[in-house]
């Protein structure tokens, strides 16, 4: 019996999840409910748009090799990744045998030995630290913090290259606590490349209407320049990180 996986869809040459131009597969599934997620529509596995093995995947994703050659390959993201582990790791396996470089975008909730097992096949990590106040990432996202900060400090202890993703949402994830926190937790992981400091933006609202969802945040306003300025001057973790600070 053949394995498949659920996916909502495919993105054949991004250019803001990973380094270099990216094939991105958008797996179905997903155990948070963010707030301000841009793809609600990935939530829930049986609402996924296909169902493909995964030789049909790696085919599709062969046929953009030569946009690799400058570092871009594989960003495997959702959703949430890992919820679908086992066609996950099969395609990672076979990106790997074809020389494809590997990313993996996850949220880092679902932590245990099978994710490290699955890590193996990872050249990259793309992990986003929504909060440091455990209160304010259960109501954010509807689950608990602990999972994501032993992914992160797993991460660190392997040495596997990660980029810190964070979104800076207005009133929320912009607080002063929250960044010195965030800042402080990594300040000696020297396994991050890069910090990505995300604006909050309205862009998905649509999707939630479509969907007959009321969108917890449609009235909130998107940070402004000075306000983004503000929240990456928290991050003084030396040249090593400051040069990577996007």
């Amino acid at each position: 019996m053949k394995l498949t996986g659920k996916l909502h869809s495919f993105e054949s040459c991004g250019t803001v999840d990973g380094p270099g131009i990216r094939f991105i597969v958008f797996m179905q599934g997903c155990p948070l409910r963010c707030k301000y997620c841009h793809n609600p529509d990935t939530w829930k596995l049986e609402d996924a748009k296909y169902e493909r093995d995964i030789e049909f995947t790696i085919n599709e994703i062969k046929k953009y090799k030569p946009f690799f050659r400058n570092g871009g390959g594989l960003t495997i993201t959702g959703g949430e990744p890992f919820v679908q582990i086992d066609y996950v790791e099969a395609l990672l396996k076979r990106a790997k045998e074809e020389g494809i470089h590997t990313v993996v975008d996850t949220s880092g909730y679902i932590f245990n030995d099978r994710i490290k097992e699955v890590l193996e096949y990872v050249d990259l990590v793309l992990l986003d630290i929504k909060s440091m106040d455990p209160v304010v990432y259960r109501d954010l996202t509807g689950v608990e913090l602990e999972n994501t900060l032993k992914f992160a400090e797993y991460l660190s202890k392997i040495d596997k290259p990660m980029w810190l993703r964070h979104v800076v949402v207005p009133g929320l994830t912009d607080k002063k606590e929250n960044l010195e926190k965030l800042s402080k937790f990594i300040s000696n992981m020297t396994n991050i490349k890069k910090i990505e400091l995300l604006p909050f933006h309205q862009m998905g609202t649509h999707k939630w209407e479509e969907l007959g969802i009321e969108y917890p945040l449609k009235n909130l306003r998107e940070p402004t320049l000075e306000e983004m300025k503000e929240a990456r001057s928290f991050f003084k973790l030396g040249d090593y990180l400051k040069k990577k600070l996007k």
